[in-house]
């Protein structure tokens, strides 16, 4: 008779806590709702309908363009300017995070050793918080062959003046430094989050074993980082490849191509140009570029693992 009773009261609290869960959800979709319109209007739709102008010769007019399969893709084929932007890219791609991680580790590292105000930490932010084109004006008047501060002071050392925009050689490295001293801020400070997961106990117990500096961030920091490293390079290598801003303020392309980022050159294609259907194919060509690059660095580096245990 108890054992009944007791298996009696027992049943209700399932759907009890089936229609709590129930309400539960309707209330974080309400909350959830402006984001996911949001998401809906100008990310998904525009994708979708961006792959779909990658298949016409749609020209940006009010008459919608004729389908043409994959005529955009076979001329992607045959684009030298298409091949040279790509080159362009990665090599923009390779300076800017290589020197935008070393130094934004090393920045971290200081900040955790040596820099414990917080103002000062906070002034890391300064470059972040500035619009990407008021940061290349102003980059762009400092450097400028003539009258800009940083040639003027190349001249008084003996240097001379170097045309850092208007360069073939010096244009992707100058744009690549400028883009790392507006964001090595930021990324330091996203390493720096990582490094205060990192138990003191660990070092404590490397320096007893007499393990030095060097050894501890090798066999220590750089391991126990890796889910943050991970997190930094494919953020940071997914905005490089979609560069924009500092190029279309600056050099434009130039000279002869040697700046023609891939997304500068889609937006050409598209609003300069006038072949709305073949950037479309270029942006879904750097889609996938973006997709395929994004799971090697996440399974090269092993983004799942984390040493801390």
């Amino acid at each position: 008779m108890s054992v009944s009773s007791a298996s009696a009261s027992t049943r209700p609290a399932a759907p009890v806590k089936k229609r709590r869960d129930i309400g539960d959800l309707k209330i974080a979709l309400v909350f959830i709702l402006p984001c996911l319109i949001g998401f809906g209007l100008f990310f998904l739709w525009p994708t979708i309908r961006g792959f779909y102008l990658s298949f016409t010769n749609y020209d940006g007019g009010n008459k919608p363009g004729k389908w043409v399969g994959l005529a955009n893709y076979q001329q992607m084929l045959h684009d030298p300017v298409l091949a040279k932007s790509l080159l362009v890219t990665v090599e923009y791609v390779v300076i800017n995070i290589v020197v935008q991680t070393i130094l934004a580790l090393m920045i971290a590292l200081l900040m955790q050793r040596v820099v414990t105000s917080t103002l000062s930490r906070g002034t890391l932010l300064t470059p972040y918080f500035i619009a990407p084109v008021i940061a290349a004006l102003v980059w762009f008047w400092m450097l400028d062959p003539n009258l800009g501060i940083v040639n003027v002071m190349l001249e008084k050392l003996g240097i001379g003046s170097i045309s850092f925009f208007g360069s073939s050689t010096w244009v992707i490295p100058t744009i690549a430094l400028v883009n790392v001293w507006k964001y090595m801020g930021y990324t330091a400070l996203l390493i720096f989050a990582g490094l205060q997961t990192i138990p003191t106990s660990v070092y404590e117990a490397a320096s007893l074993d007499g393990a030095g500096e060097v050894k501890q961030f090798f066999k220590i920091t750089l391991p126990l980082l890796r889910p943050v490293i991970v997190l930094v390079l494919i953020t940071s290598v997914t905005g490089s490849f979609q560069v924009f801003d500092t190029v279309a303020v600056t050099s434009k392309g130039g000279p002869a191509n040697s700046s023609n980022v891939i997304q500068y050159y889609i937006v050409d294609q598209a609003f300069n140009r006038s072949h709305f259907g073949y950037g479309s194919a270029i942006s879904v060509l750097l889609f996938v570029i973006l997709v395929v690059v994004a799971l090697i660095q996440f399974k090269a580096l092993r983004g799942r693992e984390s040493d801390l245990a």
